[in-house]
């Protein structure tokens, strides 16, 4: 295995350019007849069906979520890319997003918010702690029901990288083998 000869120092501000969170989503919300999406990069798997979810409280989906204790999840795909940037520079306070960028919402089977069609899965979740601080809107979310598109197998997944820019993921590598069988389970 080979390292790099020389490294170069990077402005920590810059860490997403590397340790990105994981796909871009797009969060439904919804409570007492509004609705509202929001493109999401922030977010991680605290546990098999825990996400923890990063929601500033600026956004109107941060009340929603808040009031309905229950979002949607919903993974976009290369596709879709252009769609979820517009979402992000937008407000839901102004517009209904789905009929403003052509979405399809579909109902859920546990939780009041819509699902988004287009998306390749959507995981519907229900606020599992509710000590969020002042300072760091973390949402922890339980998923209770899971939608997966059965193709492609291995979905083209965006990824946030900062300042504009975007990884594709989809190409897939195994390495089952080295595993150790007890550790395969999920």
């Amino acid at each position: 295995m080979t390292h790099p000869k020389r490294w170069k120092s990077l402005p920590v501000d810059r860490t997403r350019h590397y340790l990105e969170p994981g796909p871009v989503v797009l969060v439904s919300t919804a409570h007492n007849g509004e609705r509202a999406i929001m493109t999401l990069g922030w977010h991680m798997m605290l546990g098999y069906d825990l996400v923890g979810t990063y929601i500033w409280d600026a956004n109107r989906s941060h009340a929603l979520a808040r009031a309905s204790r229950a979002c949607v999840i919903n993974l976009p795909t290369e596709g879709l890319l252009d769609t979820v940037v517009r979402i992000g520079n937008c407000s839901s306070t102004e517009q209904d997003k789905f009929e403003r960028f052509g979405l399809t919402a579909l109902r859920s089977r546990e939780v009041d918010a819509p699902r988004i069609a287009e998306c390749h899965a959507q995981f519907e979740c229900r606020l599992h702690e509710t000590r969020i601080t002042a300072d760091y809107p973390l949402f922890v979310w339980r998923v209770v029901a899971a939608h997966v598109a059965p193709s492609p197998r291995v979905p083209r997944t965006v990824h946030y990288r900062g300042e504009g820019r975007f990884m594709v993921a989809g190409h897939e590598v195994s390495r089952r083998r080295l595993f150790r069988p007890d550790m395969l389970a999920q």
